[in-house]
C-alpha cells in the first residue's frame, strides 16, 4: 500500500502531465470504415483508430492529444467533447436478441446504436425511424438513441420522399403561425395594395410554362421600336403581401428554396401564396415587380427601369404552343390567340434571338445537355423516364430572364446593399493540373490566365470547338468551383458576366425574394431587414441541403427503377471518371451508373490532368464524353448507386440485321 507521500507524489505527477500535455482542437471526420480523422483547426488531420472513433460522432468538435504508436506514425486520443453537431438522424430499426438498435443511414455512423425500452415509440423491426442522440458515446463508446418518429416501412408508397425529408430535416408541414398568416390573406389584400402602382392590366402579358405549373412567377411582352425592342418582364411580387420578418418570410428563409421532388414538390411559400394570390394566373389582377428594358438590334441591353405594377395575364401558354407558333405551325389554340398576344410573341422571339446572339459572342452560353422527366406511378415510384425536349420557347424565356437579372445586378451594383451570385470559375486547388492540361493539349492557350474572368471566357470559347485527342472543355467543366452568394458584385465566370443576380423566381427562391426587397427598398424606401454574414452563410447551406435532398431522392427512385432494365446492351457516354472506374450516362433515359475498374481486364491508372483511365499495359483509354455500351449489373443498395458492366465490341449487337444479307 502506498503511503501518503507516495500518493501525493502520484497526484502531483498526474497533475503535471495534464498541465503539460498538448491539447489540439478539431472536427471529427468520418470515413466508410470504422476509423476516422480529426481535422485540426491548425490545418492538418490526425488519425483516429476505431476504439477512439467509437467515442465520437461525425461533425463533433473535440480536443485530442497526439501520441506516437510507431516510429513516425501518430494517432489521436479524444480528450474532451467540446460540441456535438449531430442531433437527429435516420435509420432502420433492428432487434438482435434482447437488444433494440437503430442502424443509422447517416454517412459516417458505422455502428448500431442502442435504443432503451422507454425510447422506442412502438417501432417494429425494419421500420425506418427518425431518431435523436439520447446519450453521447464520449464516456464509454456506448451511445444511445431515442425514437422521435416512425417514418414507415420499405416498400410503402411515398416512403422514399418521407425518408428523404427526415434525413435532411425538411418540414412537410407549415408552422402554425405561417399557416395562420397565409390563411388570413385574400384577394382583398391585392386590391388594398393597388394604390400607387401602375395599371398595366390592358397590356398583353402572357406566361409561358409547362402545362402543370401553378406557381407562375413571370409574364412577358415585347414591342418593336426604332433601335430594337421594348421588352417587359413582369415578376410576381410576394414581398407586397408577405410582411418583412413575418413568420412566412422567416420560414421562406429557413427553407431557402422550393425543392422540385419528383411527383410532389416541397414549396418555399404556402400554396395559398405561391399558387394562388401571387401566381400570375390568366385573367385576374396580380401585383408585379416589372423590369422594362431596351434590347438593341445587336442584342445588347440599353436603358432599363423597375416599376411596381398591377397586371392581368392574357394567357397561360405552354412551351409547346409557343414553339409551334415560332415554327409557323397553326392549330386551333394558336388561331384562338388574340392578335396583340401573337404579335408580342413574335417580337419576343426576335428579341430573344438577338439576346442569345449577343451572349454567344460576348459572354458564355451553357451547353444544351439532354434533360429527362420522371413520371411516377400510383405507388410514387418511377413508371417512365422520358426526354424533356428544350425548344425555342424554352430559350425565349431563358433569354428574357437572364436579361432581366442582368439589369437587377447592374442596378444593385450601384446601391449600398446588394446580393449577387458569384462564380469564381475553375477551382484553385486544380490550378497545376489545369495548367498542365492546357500546355499539353491546347498549347496555343497556355498564355491565358484561366483564373481571371476574361481568361476563363477565352478558354471556354476557344476549347468549345477544339479538336484534340482529349475533350479539353469537358475536363475543364468538371473542375469548376461552386457558385456562391455575396453582398458585393463580382464576376460570374460561368456566364461570362461581370456581375449577376436573380430576382425572377421570388416564389421559389429566397435569394430572389430578398433581391425584390433590396430593389424596392432602394427605389421606394419600402421596409426590409438586411441579412447578416451569418444569415447569408446559413442561406447558402440551406440551398446546398435542398439540392442534396433532391439528388438523394432521385438517386433512390432511379436505382429502384434500374432494376427493370434487364440485360440488354445500352449505349451511353462517360460522364465522370474517378480512380476506381467511370460513370456512364445512358442515352435513352439519362440514368447514370458506375463501371468499376475491378470488372475490366487488367489494371488501369488514373491521370488527374486529363481525367483519363489508362490501361497499364496496352494503353486502352476511358475518358469523358467517350461513347460506350454497357449492361445493367445491379444496384449498390447502401449507396443507392446503379452499377453497369462494359459490353465489349465483340459482344455488342450488330444493329441492322439487313447488313448480313
Amino acid at each position: 500500500m502506498l503511503n501518503a507521500d507516495a500518493l501525493n507524489q502520484l497526484r502531483q505527477l498526474k497533475s503535471d502531465i495534464e498541465e503539460n500535455k498538448v491539447v489540439l482542437p478539431g472536427t471529427v471526420k468520418a470515413t466508410n470504415g470504422r476509423f476516422g480523422f480529426v481535422a485540426l483547426d491548425e490545418g492538418r488531420d490526425v488519425f483516429l483508430p476505431p476504439e477512439e472513433m467509437q467515442k465520437v460522432l461525425p461533425g463533433d468538435r473535440v480536443n485530442v492529444t497526439e501520441q506516437e504508436v510507431e516510429k513516425g506514425k501518430t494517432q489521436g486520443v479524444v480528450d474532451e467533447l467540446l460540441e456535438t453537431r449531430l442531433n437527429t438522424f435516420v435509420g432502420r430499426y433492428l432487434v438482435k436478441g434482447k437488444g433494440h438498435f437503430v442502424v443509422p443511414e447517416t454517412p459516417g455512423i458505422n455502428r448500431w446504436i442502442f435504443i432503451p425500452p422507454k425510447e422506442r415509440m412502438n417501432a417494429q423491426p425494419d421500420d425506418y425511424i427518425y431518431c435523436q442522440i439520447h446519450k453521447h458515446p464520449i464516456k464509454d463508446g456506448k451511445g444511445q438513441a431515442k425514437v422521435l418518429r416512425v417514418i414507415g416501412k420499405a416498400g410503402e408508397p411515398g416512403i422514399e420522399r418521407s425518408f428523404t425529408l427526415a434525413t435532411f430535416d425538411l418540414a412537410d408541414t407549415w408552422p402554425e403561425a405561417v399557416q395562420k398568416q397565409a390563411d388570413s390573406l385574400t384577394d382583398s389584400d391585392i386590391e388594398s395594395r393597388e394604390a400607387g402602382r401602375e395599371d398595366r392590366t390592358d397590356r398583353p402579358y402572357v406566361t409561358i410554362d409547362s402545362p402543370g405549373t401553378q406557381d407562375m412567377d413571370d409574364a412577358l411582352l415585347a414591342e418593336p421600336n426604332a433601335t430594337g425592342w421594348a421588352l417587359s418582364i413582369a415578376i410576381a411580387d410576394p414581398t407586397a403581401l408577405v410582411a418583412t420578418d413575418s413568420p412566412a418570410e422567416q420560414e421562406a428563409f429557413n427553407r431557402a428554396t422550393a425543392i422540385y421532388f419528383p411527383g410532389e414538390p416541397l414549396p418555399m411559400l404556402p400554396d395559398s401564396i405561391s399558387t394562388r394570390l401571387c401566381s400570375l394566373m390568366p385573367e385576374v389582377k396580380r401585383l408585379a415587380l416589372v423590369c422594362d428594358l431596351q434590347v438593341n438590334n445587336d442584342g445588347s441591353l440599353g436603358d432599363f427601369s423597375f416599376h411596381q405594377a398591377v397586371i392581368r395575364s392574357k394567357g397561360k401558354l405552354s412551351y409547346e404552343l409557343v414553339s409551334n407558333l415560332i415554327e409557323g405551325r397553326e392549330d386551333d389554340d394558336i388561331k384562338a390567340l388574340p392578335e396583340a398576344v401573337s404579335n408580342s410573341l413574335d417580337q419576343l422571339h426576335q428579341a430573344a434571338t438577338a439576346l442569345r446572339k449577343w451572349r454567344s459572342e460576348h459572354a458564355l452560353l451553357s451547353g444544351d445537355r439532354p434533360e429527362f422527366r420522371l413520371r411516377l406511378d400510383e405507388n410514387k415510384r418511377i413508371r417512365l423516364i422520358e426526354p424533356s425536349v428544350q425548344n425555342e420557347a424554352h430559350r425565349l424565356v431563358e433569354e428574357c430572364m437572364v436579361a432581366a437579372n442582368r439589369c437587377a445586378a447592374d442596378f444593385l451594383s450601384r446601391q449600398a446593399a446588394g446580393l449577387f451570385i458569384q462564380h469564381p470559375g475553375l477551382r484553385g486547388d486544380r490550378a497545376d493540373n489545369i495548367r498542365a492540361l492546357i500546355e499539353s493539349h491546347a498549347p496555343h492557350l497556355s498564355g491565358v490566365d484561366a483564373h481571371q474572368a476574361d481568361g476563363f471566357k477565352t478558354l471556354m470559347k476557344e476549347t468549345d470547338a477544339l479538336e484534340a485527342e482529349v475533350p479539353v472543355k469537358a475536363i475543364l467543366s468538371r473542375q469548376l468551383a461552386r457558385a456562391e452568394l455575396g453582398f458585393k458584385p463580382a464576376p460570374h465566370h460561368g456566364m461570362g458576366l461581370d456581375a449577376y443576380t436573380t430576382f425572377t423566381s421570388p416564389l421559389r427562391k429566397f435569394s430572389d425574394f430578398y433581391v425584390h426587397r433590396l430593389i424596392k427598398s432602394a427605389l421606394w424606401d419600402t421596409p426590409m431587414k438586411a441579412l447578416t454574414e451569418d444569415q447569408l452563410e446559413a442561406l447558402q447551406a440551406a440551398q446546398i441541403r435542398a439540392r442534396q435532398a433532391a439528388n438523394s431522392l432521385e438517386a433512390w427512385l432511379k436505382s429502384d427503377f434500374a432494376k427493370n432494365l434487364g440485360e440488354e446492351p445500352m449505349t451511353g457516354v462517360i460522364s465522370r471518371t474517378v480512380p476506381a472506374g467511370f460513370f456512364v450516362r445512358l442515352d435513352a433515359n439519362g440514368l447514370e451508373g458506375f463501371v468499376s475498374c475491378k470488372d475490366l481486364d487488367g489494371k488501369y491508372s488514373f491521370d488527374p490532368v486529363t481525367l483519363r483511365l489508362i490501361h497499364n499495359k496496352n494503353g486502352r483509354i476511358f475518358q469523358l464524353e467517350q461513347p460506350v455500351t454497357v449492361s445493367f449489373a445491379g444496384v449498390d443498395e447502401e449507396r443507392r448507386q446503379i452499377n453497369f458492366k462494359l459490353v465489349e465490341a465483340g459482344n455488342q449487337p450488330t444493329g441492322d440485321s439487313s447488313a448480313d444479307g
